[in-house]
């Protein structure tokens, strides 16, 4: 049965939005199938003044049995067998025939109890019951109090409208109580609108000027974008993050284009995106990558007939750029390698020092990548941005639009004559700063931006913070995901442990926790960063655990063994590789390793698959080194016969103590050799559960 709820509150931040949004399906989710509900089905939609939930739920919870106890088995019942007066009791007390009591073992001896079964109570009570808590559960980054309660939201709650079966759900949550309607745009259609049904209320809404679905919203903003960027023949400058902002921003996008003077043109493409998105939210218009003197808007209303928002917005413009040409022509005056010095009383982490050190550090960690995949001519360029790429946080252009760093110290570098290959390390080290995101495209860069994430990440890690829940305050899981990005991207082949040991000693006795704690919590961070890219990329879940099962001292080749087992997944030897691993692992589980005494081998089948497994074990170790996965896995497979002929003929568990414990040898010595391809253990075999 169709249930509906909307939250409606004064303007939210887009991030908040989102936030809800997530929690709400979460949580919601999360209580209701708790409090045995049943979820066919469940989305959330959000617009900057509404939170929004419609699903599918069962008309009333299952049905469960449970056991009443009553009085002990000795006390209910007589010798004879027949029930006491204390077992009528309870009997009556139950409304059951005494007959019905049966005896039921319990930790604390034999009591009579009896099974009843509960029936479930309708969804309406359960959702009254729930949803105050769920909705009170919700956290947001900045949260706000008014009135005289205790009750905290992100902004002001101003009706909440909760439907199911087309009836309202009556509960009440701080002073207010759940309605059976809702109200348009609050400026230009504030008026109520009362609703049976979702499909009712989505389009009373957009009769409304509300559009309450974000993607709907998005879409509509590019096509009108595109409309009226046809007769400049000019394109909107790509900026998925302000897209994304936007279209939580608003409930009705207006999109509208503006100019500003052409003497602004000499700034750099850069410059101008960052002072127009800053300070307005506002898009550059681009012909062939140069910037044109227009800008494109989006604002909240149906319409903008007197042109006033417009107006407005180039004349606040017009200044923002004036401030951003005086800060250009400003900033070049102070060379970046003056500006250097001045890090040393900027803070990079309370605890971690100032940004004068961290320099330092990077220049420790790009000069061990550039040393390990032996680029010599590498080293020279990455070390001389390290020195520079942080100079750009004293500027005022960074100072006035933030999202510029990096980029601004790249194009200040350019100004000054740096080499390109500097140039672009500083421009880009700070991709990726989303899974989405692109990795640097220059090789420096990509060093660059591994050592600064992998700094972040360590120092953060090293003095106790984690990333919990929705909480990620130094952005850990961002900075993992990005140095995964990059040595996936960019193919580096190096040991992922040695590095990050060679990160952890760079901060020398400034880290809280002891280096050993330091490098098993960062080796599990990056694991779970892998699990989540390789998922997201469409692996399958037992596939991505076996690759990572193996280890990530080489993180390139995790994905070469997720790649050599995706591929094989389909071939008729792929069920038949995992039993025989599976079968190995579960004879040896639990019984510990020992080298193998080729004297010992009694039987002619065990010589044969020591002999085989010997020669196959040097041609997969050097397979394996090289990365060539997919080969080393066909050899493996070349084990299967021997192996099934040894099980079939050989008795591992013999009584003969010496040559069970060798046997058991062979077949770890067997099982550490697969473990270097895949842990195939994780995987599930065709007819698994």
């Amino acid at each position: 049965m169709e249930f509906l709820l909307e939250i409606m509150t004064e303007e939210m931040p887009s991030s908040h939005v989102q936030a809800g949004q997530a929690q709400l399906e979460e949580n919601l989710r999360a209580e209701l199938e708790s409090a045995r509900l049943p979820v066919i089905s469940l989305k959330t939609f959000g617009t900057c003044r509404r939170l929004i939930v419609v699903g599918d739920l069962g008309r009333r919870q299952d049905d469960k049995e449970e056991v009443v106890i009553g009085p002990p088995k000795k006390v209910g019942l007589a010798p004879d067998g027949s029930p006491t007066a204390a077992a009528k009791g309870f009997a009556r007390a139950q409304n059951v025939d005494v007959a019905r009591l049966e005896v039921i073992p319990t930790p604390r001896g034999e009591y009579l109890g009896v099974k009843k079964t509960v029936t479930g109570k309708p969804a309406e009570e359960i959702l009254a019951s729930l949803l105050p808590r769920i909705i009170s559960s919700l956290t947001f980054p900045k949260m706000m109090r008014w009135g005289e309660g205790a009750f905290r939201f992100s902004r002001p709650v101003k009706n909440i409208l909760c439907l199911f079966g087309g009836k309202r759900v009556d509960f009440s949550l701080h002073g207010k109580t759940s309605t059976d309607f809702t109200t348009g745009h609050k400026l230009h259609k504030p008026k109520k609108i009362q609703v049976r049904s979702f499909r009712e209320y989505k389009a009373l809404l957009k009769k409304s000027l509300v559009l309450i679905d974000a993607a709907e919203r998005k879409e509509l903003i590019r096509r009108n974008s595109g409309k009226k960027l046809l007769r400049l023949k000019g394109n909107v400058y790509p900026d998925e993050e302000l897209l994304d902002k936007l279209s939580y921003d608003v409930e009705w996008p207006h999109v509208f284009v503006g100019k500003f003077p052409e003497d602004y043109l000499g700034l750099p493409l850069e410059v101008l995106s960052g002072a127009l998105r800053e300070g307005q939210k506002l898009f550059s218009v681009v012909r062939d990558g140069r910037q044109l003197p227009f800008f494109v808007g989006v604002a909240d209303t149906p319409g903008d007939p007197k042109s006033l928002i417009l107006k407005g917005n180039e004349r606040v413009l017009r200044a923002r750029l004036e401030d951003a040409r005086f800060f250009w022509q400003q900033d070049l005056k102070i060379p970046l390698a003056k500006r250097v010095a001045g890090l040393d009383v900027v803070v990079f982490q309370e605890k971690l020092g100032t940004y004068r050190e961290k320099i330092l550090r990077l220049k420790t960690l790009g000069s061990y990548v550039c040393d390990k995949i032996d680029d010599k001519s590498l080293k020279k360029n990455v070390i001389q941005a390290a020195e520079l790429c942080k100079a750009d946080l004293l500027t005022e252009m960074v100072r006035e639009f933030p999202s510029l760093q990096g980029k601004v110290g790249g194009l200040y570098a350019r100004a000054e004559g740096y080499p390109e290959a500097v140039v672009r390390a500083i421009y880009e080290h700070y991709k990726p700063v989303s899974l989405e995101d692109s990795t640097p495209d220059s090789l420096t860069g990509a060093v660059l931006s591994l050592a600064d994430k992998l700094d972040s990440v360590v120092g953060v890690v090293g003095i106790g913070i984690q990333a919990s829940g929705s909480s990620d305050p130094f952005g850990i899981r961002r900075n993992a995901t990005g140095i995964c990005q990059v040595i996936l991207d960019k193919k580096l082949n190096l040991s992922f442990s040695r590095l990050l040991e060679k990160a952890i000693s760079a901060y020398g006795g400034v880290l809280e926790r002891p280096p050993d704690e330091v490098l098993a919590s960062c080796l599990n961070l990056f694991i779970q960063r892998l699990r989540y890219i390789y998922e997201t990329q469409g692996y399958r879940y037992d596939l991505v655990n076996a690759a990572l099962g193996a280890g990530i001292d080489n993180i390139f080749y995790s994905y070469l063994r997720l790649k050599a087992l995706d591929d094989l997944k389909k071939s008729p030897s792929f069920a038949s590789l995992i039993l025989m691993a599976k079968r190995v692992n579960n004879i040896i589980r639990g019984v510990p390793s020992c080298r193998v005494a080729p004297e010992l081998l009694a039987e002619k089948e065990e010589r044969e698959l020591f002999s085989t497994f010997s020669i196959i074990a040097e041609n997969v170790q050097r397979l394996v080194d090289t990365g060539d996965f997919a080969r080393a896995q066909n050899m493996i497979l070349k084990m299967q016969a021997p192996l099934s002929t040894f099980f079939e003929k050989v008795l591992v568990m013999t009584e003969d103590k010496k040559i069970r414990q060798n046997r058991l040898a062979l077949l770890h010595a067997i099982s550490g050799l697969l473990l270097q391809v895949a842990d195939y253990s994780q995987v599930m075999a065709e007819g698994e559960k």
